[in-house]
């Protein structure tokens, strides 16, 4: 009897290998929590589509919502006319980050991180931007120029855009510096002064972009020092700070923001992912005085803002502001809670990490070096138990757990019984 096959053996043949995957499994349905394979399997999401699904997959509200625009109006482009679940969600946007703000629509995160990056720009007619080592922004050329995480995303696709500075983010777990693990090493602020006096006056500098936690980077929570001094940096030499919060916004840190856990409100903001519910979305959100002063045709899309996409998005913060924003910050002190006392049976485990629903483990040998294969392992062996994770880290050594907002004490016991097994 012929063997079927699988979506991945079929993918190969028609896909190129860039286009690769953190499993080879083929899902059919999603629901919830919950994946399902072509195998037959239900597989415990908690990679919630790279942080997309916050309220996991095919929530009804999102689906109702989805359902009834379709009915009503797919596409009919946001540079042609005005549509109501574009205005509405604008509107909700801006109540959510202050009543100060304006939104402009774009589809993915490295797409609002470019939008960002034009607008600061535009605005103050500077040509250079600050980005930090470790950090992730896209894959466009613009925003793989500002990326600092790994250099196979830039690799055969120099020059990059120019006038691009990287600093060094405080990363308390690998610090070079003597550290408590909770208050910044004065080395990180003095790195300022020294690219300002060596190589680009601040007079230059359009922005300073960053994650206010780092994704891709290893979920690096940094000191709220840290992040209030890049605040008054800018806020000293005029310079635009961008927070992108494509991973962290939308209820994935236990907050609508992460912004909002280090009492600094950036003047742009990116934003994406779990923005559109699982339909693509992002939107490039700024104080109102700096959105003003970007006028018709200095940037611009066909796509942004699909109604559909709107309608989900509109359907998404409703649920989380119905509940599902509390159950992620509750749920997010009780898993962390359960991977420390993992950590305290796994010397393997060298730091947790994390806010909310943004949690990692970082795996490690003998003297904390970072231990790649054994984090690279763990993540296809949870497979085979039934859970999906993520690996990330600049050493690729950091176990991610991006549950959807939604999740119960039962789900997070289970991805803690399947580590404690899988872990030596």
């Amino acid at each position: 009897m012929e063997t079927k096959e699988t979506m991945y053996e079929r993918c190969c043949k028609v896909m190129p290998p860039v286009a690769g995957r953190y499993t080879t499994l083929g899902v059919v349905k999603g629901e919830g929590s919950y994946l399902y394979g072509e195998d037959g399997k239900k597989y415990l999401d908690f990679a919630s589509g790279v942080a997309v699904c916050n309220l996991g997959h095919n929530h009804p509200a999102v689906v109702k919502a989805a359902k009834e625009q379709i009915d009503k109006l797919i596409h009919a482009g946001h540079n042609v006319v005005y549509y109501e679940s574009y205005v509405e969600l604008a509107e909700k946007l801006v109540e959510l980050t202050g009543g100060d703000t304006m939104v402009y629509f774009s589809n993915s995160g490295a797409e609002a991180n470019e939008g960002a990056l034009k607008l600061a720009k535009y605005v103050t007619k500077r040509p250079a931007v600050i980005s930090f080592k470790g950090s992730f922004h896209g894959r466009t050329m613009g925003t793989a120029a500002i990326t600092g995480s790994n250099s196979a995303y830039r690799k055969n696709y120099e020059p990059m855009v120019p006038s691009t500075y990287f600093l060094e983010y405080p990363n308390l777990f690998r610090s070079p510096y003597t550290n408590d693990g909770i208050h910044c090493p004065q080395q990180y602020f003095d790195q300022f002064d020294s690219l300002f006096s060596q190589l680009v006056d601040p007079s230059m500098v359009a922005a300073i972009i960053m994650e206010p936690i780092q994704g891709e980077g290893g979920y690096i929570v940094p000191p709220v020092e840290f992040v209030q001094y890049v605040r008054n940096v800018c806020d000293t030499y005029g310079i635009m700070l961008i927070f992108d919060e494509v991973q962290t916004g939308f209820g994935r840190t236990g907050k609508m923001f992460a912004y909002e856990h280090f009492g600094v409100k950036p003047d742009i903001m990116s934003t994406a992912k779990a923005l559109g519910a699982g339909f693509p979305l992002s939107a490039v959100i700024a104080k109102k005085e700096i959105m003003e002063q970007w006028p018709s045709g200095a940037h611009g899309g066909t796509f942004g803002g699909n109604p559909v996409s709107c309608a989900a998005g509109l359907a998404s913060i409703g649920v989380l502001e119905d509940g599902a924003l509390a159950n992620a910050s509750s749920m997010g002190i009780y898993f962390k809670e359960q991977l420390l006392e993992l950590q305290k049976k796994h010397s393997c485990i060298g730091d947790v990490r994390g806010i909310g629903l943004m949690l990692a483990i970082e795996l490690v040998k003998e003297g904390n070096a970072p231990d790649t294969a054994l984090c690279a392992e763990t993540m296809h062996k949870a497979v085979d138990e039934g859970l999906i994770l993520l690996k990330c880290g600049t050493y690729s050594n950091v176990l991610r757990f991006i549950a959807p907002c939604i999740v119960t004490k039962e789900q997070i016991d289970f991805c803690i019984s399947v580590l404690d097994k899988l872990l030596p």
